[in-house]
């Protein structure tokens, strides 16, 4: 595995990632693993955050709402 050092590291988030790490009950430098992780990580399918943001839990029923709608009809390139 590889290593990173990271310089100039200003102290005010040094003390946040401290707090952060005893929050989630583990290290800093798994706190820090684990933050690089998620940043790098693929983004969220599109349709995971329209769930989040609008679904059932916000008062949003999408299975009743996209039912009103019939699909589009893909549009031909072809010709």
């Amino acid at each position: 595995m590889a290593n990173l050092s990271i310089r100039k590291l200003d102290h005010d988030v040094y003390k946040q990632l401290q707090m952060r790490s005893l929050k989630h009950g583990v290290s800093m430098e798994e706190e820090v693993r684990q933050i690089i992780f998620l940043a790098v990580s693929a983004p969220e399918r599109i349709s995971d955050v329209f769930v989040a943001c609008f679904g059932k839990k916000n008062g949003i029923d999408l299975d009743k709402t996209l039912a009103k709608h019939k699909a589009h009809q893909p549009m031909d390139f072809t010709e």
